[in-house]
């Protein structure tokens, strides 16, 4: 008599289902918003005038705990010049494979190039396409900038740095 009663109570729940909403969407025509601080695909942002923020320090592969980030940077000069800053990342690559999105290289980086955007539509078919080079992680050029690499005329980026006066002079 229990196992009959048990059986019923199933259907009933079963039954009292079919009238509800449905909760699942339609994944590829209809897209749920992420939250404000969601970690998804890397991208590496450039300044205004389309100069790239990253200027090569490697902070970024140095906190990355799952070592997904390989850096190389070289000098800029002015008739070649990618970022604001003497250096920038001639090679830039990230592997997805790796990454656990944790976003400590977000906040390792000192110029804030690099941010976990809010894309999760992330795969791939092969070893090689999970590694995605500079030229995929960069941002557009914005609205009135210029691609890189750009020319500059000579000494516009250059600091010059205080030199201290010995005070025993």
């Amino acid at each position: 008599m229990g196992a009959i009663k048990e059986i019923a109570r199933g259907m009933w729940t079963t039954l009292s289902m079919m009238f509800e909403k449905p909760v699942t969407i339609q994944y590829p025509e209809v897209k749920r918003p992420v939250h404000a601080r969601f970690k998804g695909r890397h991208e590496l942002h450039r300044y205004e005038n389309g100069l790239e923020k990253c200027i090569g320090c490697a902070l970024c592969a140095a906190a990355c705990p799952a070592d997904a980030i390989f850096v190389e940077s070289a000098e800029n000069t002015d008739e070649v010049r990618y970022s604001p800053g003497e250096r920038y990342a001639s090679t830039y690559e990230i592997n997805f494979l790796r990454c656990i999105f944790c976003g400590y290289c977000e906040d390792a980086c000192p110029t804030e190039a690099i941010v976990l955007g809010d894309n999760y539509e992330l795969s791939f078919t092969s070893r090689r396409e999970a590694i995605y080079p500079k030229e995929m992680l960069l941002t557009p050029v914005p609205e009135g900038g210029k691609p890189t690499p750009q020319t500059v005329e000579p000494g516009f980026f250059t600091r010059s740095i205080p030199v201290m006066q010995n005070p025993t002079d």
